[in-house]
Formats: structure tokens, sequence, C-alpha cells
């Protein structure tokens, strides 16, 4: 089980390469007519198709942290951690139904755009400074970070830097050529994914039903998982009490049980699904039924995540516990490199270009709406009023290449710590502190036109500030038990009240705060949207996609409940 990569590894990711890069050239050359179009290059305005927009929206979904951290949590928790892709695939609907329609019906193209138009400039202005920092210093950097850390590990070690700087430059080659060549060169990256993930799993399968003497089969694998450890089969984890042990009270602060479907994964869905531009730019430049068709297909998809990210590390699990992964590091989130060790030459190969595919299109995905919101929500409302669309793109090619640039420089000691925290929990501390009040302003922007500006800019205040109080102060403040909450020891020597619940409770409270201040308003704000019943109607195709969608997860909760 040598852990290096061998020719024909390097063979198989370097046809990878070709394929993508030749195919994004391919899509650039088609649209170079439209090089210098605005629209065009930032939202492929009206061209991208509905599997075209749902492969761009997983394959900018899934990336490193996703693969690592997502398997790791499946080696930890257990098939509670596919609540993630599942909740969010019932999310997808909600944002197909009635988020879509009202950004199409009113023409919005950037977030920030949104709140301009629904509250004013200097909202707009604060978030759309506020999301280039998160997706520069936060997303970015960990992504390239994280992917370079994985591929070194697989390629034996000492390659980082090289990784880094090649992961880099492979985004950048898709970004500049817009979100058209972004969201067509992410269908194969989605292929890929898909293909060497699953090939991943299958040889992780047939490994654990080999090695417990059950034969050379997946299924006869799947069912040694549920007999070896069939408390990881368990979606809702059970609430601690005074027997627990440690790491039971861990996994339950980690994911509270059925609390965490109260408010926490909804918030985190609802806001990262449809409060992003980095996830919604990629249906908004197309016709509302074009995107919700695409939408869905994402959401679709969603169900088959848990079987490429998750089950490895459950396997990676069972093995460890007998005896039979030495080969284990890092805890884990070493699971799914691990893992990987077992694929015969050739197979690694793939899967290393799933993993790249993953990464890549995360980052060119994330580059792309950097250079869209710096450059028209920012450069031409402040800097160049009157700039011509040949300038706009320019500039946008130019925002790609300074984000990438900062994200490598910032990565390449590990400036920012991301490796001290793990890269997941880095992307979940610095987004989910400001989730609840992003979420509560844009929710009540939408459907209630009472909703001020005013009460947006405080809302968004007061859902980081109780962000932060629930997360790191209200134990010691207000103690571990309360009408609120309960805390629980972490093992650290402090009391932790799970980040799901935070999360609810600071959502909660700035609706509340929301709703009193726009209370003092005028019974219809002046910028409230226009709102009727015939933006939200659903064609027949549409409602059948998403019955057999529901029908699918309950069928799940009910295996696995």
């Amino acid at each position: 089980m040598d852990k290096n990569l061998a020719f024909a590894d390097y063979l198989v990711f370097i046809i990878y390469f070709i394929i993508v890069a030749g195919y994004g050239y391919y899509i650039y050359r088609k649209r170079k007519k439209n090089e210098h179009d605005a629209k065009a290059y930032f939202l492929a305005e009206g061209t991208l198709t509905w599997w075209a927009i749902g492969a761009s929206l997983i394959a900018s979904n899934i990336s490193a942290e996703q693969f690592i951290g997502m398997s790791g949590e499946g080696f930890f928790l257990g098939i509670a951690v596919a609540a993630y892709e599942w909740i969010a695939a019932i999310a997808l609907i909600i944002i197909a139904i009635w988020f879509i329609p009202v950004y199409l019906k009113n023409k919005i193209y950037t977030m920030p755009q949104f709140l301009k138009t629904r509250y004013n400039e200097s909202t707009a202005l604060i978030m759309a400074v506020f999301w280039l920092f998160l997706y520069v210093f936060v997303n970015l950097t960990s992504i390239l970070y994280l992917g370079a850390v994985a591929i070194n590990g697989i390629a034996g070690g000492g390659y980082l830097h090289i990784i880094m700087i090649g992961l880099a430059i492979f985004a950048l080659l898709i970004s500049l050529g817009g979100m058209k060549v972004v969201a067509y060169t992410d269908v194969i990256q989605v292929a890929v994914l898909i293909i060497g993930g699953l090939v991943t799993t299958y040889i992780a399968l047939t490994t654990v039903s080999e090695v417990f003497g059950v034969g050379k089969s997946a299924i006869a694998g799947f069912n040694t998982l549920m007999r070896e450890a069939p408390e990881h089969f368990k979606l809702i984890i059970p609430r601690p009490d005074a027997n627990s042990s440690q790491n039971e009270i861990n996994k339950y602060i980690t994911f509270p049980g059925v609390l965490s479907y109260a408010a926490g994964i909804w918030i985190i869905n609802l806001n990262y699904w449809g409060c992003n531009q980095y996830i919604t730019q990629r249906a908004l430049g197309a016709d509302l039924q074009t995107a919700r068709t695409g939408i869905l297909f994402a959401g679709f998809l969603k169900l088959l995540m848990p079987v490429i990210v998750m089950l490895p590390g459950i396997a990676a699990f069972v093995l460890y516990k007998g005896g039979h992964l030495p080969q284990l590091v890092g805890g884990k989130d070493g699971a799914y490199s691990a893992i990987l060790t077992f694929l015969p030459t050739g197979l690694k190969g793939l899967s290393v270009a799933a993993l790249t595919a993953a990464i890549v299109a995360s980052l060119a995905g994330k580059v792309n709406s950097i250079s869209t919101i710096y450059t028209l929500d920012i450069h031409k409302k402040y800097i160049q009023t009157g700039s011509s669309e040949r300038a706009q793109v320019f500039v946008g090619r130019f925002a790609v290449f300074v984000a990438m640039i900062l994200a490598v420089l910032f990565t390449w000691n590990d400036l920012l710590g991301i490796g001290g925290v793990g890269g997941f929990t880095y992307i979940q501390k610095y987004t989910g502190f400001i989730s609840p009040g992003v979420f509560a302003m844009f929710l009540l922007g939408m459907f209630w036109k009472r909703t001020t500006g005013t009460a947006a800019i405080v809302g968004l205040i007061t859902g980081f500030v109780l962000s932060v109080l629930f997360n790191e102060f209200a134990p010691g403040l207000f103690g571990n038990d309360t009408w609120f909450y309960t805390a629980y020891p972490n093992g650290k020597g402090a009391f932790e009240i799970p980040f799901h619940i935070c999360m609810g409770l600071a959502f909660m409270f700035t609706m509340a705060v929301m709703i009193l201040i726009s209370l003092a308003g005028p019974k219809v704000n002046p910028k409230a949207f226009e709102l009727d019943k015939e933006m939200f109607k659903l064609k027949p195709t549409t409602t059948i996609l998403i019955v057999i969608t529901l029908l699918l997860i309950a069928a799940l909760y009910v295996k696995f409940w």
C-alpha cells in the first residue's frame, strides 16, 4: 500500500487536466465574440442550461473541506453529519420555489445589489466589503490550504507549495474566462468528482468486507459497517446525561440531536444556498424555469454526496477500531487520506483528480464571485462610475488575479492559522458568527414589506454580537443551564453551548429586534418588493422533481432515524 503516486496515477491526472483545460478553452472561444460583455462575463446571462447550473452549484460547494472535513466527521459522528447534505436538498427546494423568483423578478445580480435595492446604499456597501474579506481571507484561503495539504499528503509529502501554486494557476485559467467557462467546466469537474468519489467509496467498502472476511463486495462491506458501528448509523445523536462519556458529549456539542433541526442547520443551509453570491450567482442570469430546474437538480445530487464524502470516514473508523488502519495520521481529518492508500495504481490518480476537481471548481467559483462583487458593487459605483463594459471585464479579471495572489500569500506559511484549528472549523467559525444576522436581513427583506433599512443594519450587528455572546461568553455570564440553553463540558476545562443552538438563539433574538424596530416605521416600506402569487407557481415537472426528492429524504430518515 504505497502512499506515493505512480506514473499511471500522474498520467490519469494529466489526462483530467487536459480535458478540463481544453474544454474550458473551447467554451471561451465560443463566447469570445461577447468577451467584453460584462453581464456575459460575470453571469453568463441567458446561456447556462439547467444541468450546467446544477452541476456548477455542486462543484462549487463540494471542496476539500467536504472531502477531508466531512469524511472526518463521518469517522467521528457517523451518518448524523449527512444531515448537512440532506437538509441542504430541502433548503434548495425552498430557494427554488420562494427565493429565486424574488431575485429574478427584481433583476438582482449580486447580493449587495439586493441590499441596496431593498434597504439602502450603506447596508449594501458594508456587506460588499464584508463579503469580499470573508471570501478572500476565510473561504479562498481555507480551500487552497486544505486542498494543498490533502493532495500533498497523498503524493507523499514535500510538494505543498508547488501544489498550492498549481491549484491557484489551474483555477485562474478557468476563472479568467468568466462565469460561462466556470459553469461549463464544472460539469466535467462534478462528473470527475462523483466518479472518483464513488470509486474511493467502493474500494473502502470492499476493503472492509475483505478485512472482516465476508468476501469482496461493497454491499457486504456496508453491512459490516452497520454491524461493527451501529451507533454511526443514527441520524439523531442522543442528549447526554450524567452517565455519558466525554466522547458522547463532544458528539452532541458538534451536532445536538433534534435541536439541530429546530433552527441551526436550517439557518446554515438557507443562508448558504439562498443569500450567498458564491452560490446564487449561477442561477441569477437564467430565466425562472431554468434556474429552478438547475437548483432542484443540485438538490437531487446532494442526496448522493454523503456516499462520496461520509461513508469513507465511517469505513476508516471501523478499520481503525479493528486495528486495520495503522496509516491513519492526524486523527479524524486524516480518515480520507488513509482510505486512499488502499486504492490501486491508476485509481489513486483518479481520486486525486476528483479531489482536485472539487478544489479547483470551488476556487474558480469563489474568485468569480469576488470579482463580480468588487466590479459591480464597488468599482463601478465608487471608483470608476462611467466605466465601459470592456473596462469592467478587465477590472473583473484583475480582481480575480489579485484575490488569488492574496490567497496564496496568506496560505504560504499558514499565516491565518488554518492548520491549527482545522479548515472545516475555521470556515464554520468565521461564517457562522454572521449567518444569523445576514439570513434574518434577507428573509424579512424579501417577505415582510415593513422591514426597514435601520432594522437591517441593527439586525446584522445584533446577530453578530449575540453569536459571539452565546458561543464564547454565555456559560460564564449566565450559568450552564438556563431556560434557553444547556452548556456541556467540552473536555478542555470549559463549558460550551452546541454551535447549532447558539445560531438558533442568535437568529431568534435578531428577528425579534428587527421586527420591533420595523414596527416603528411605515406599514409598507417604500423600498419593499412587490410579490404576487404567479411568481411562486410551479410547473408539473418541477412539482414531480420536488416530490421525488422529498420522498427519498423521508425514506432515508425513516431508515436511519
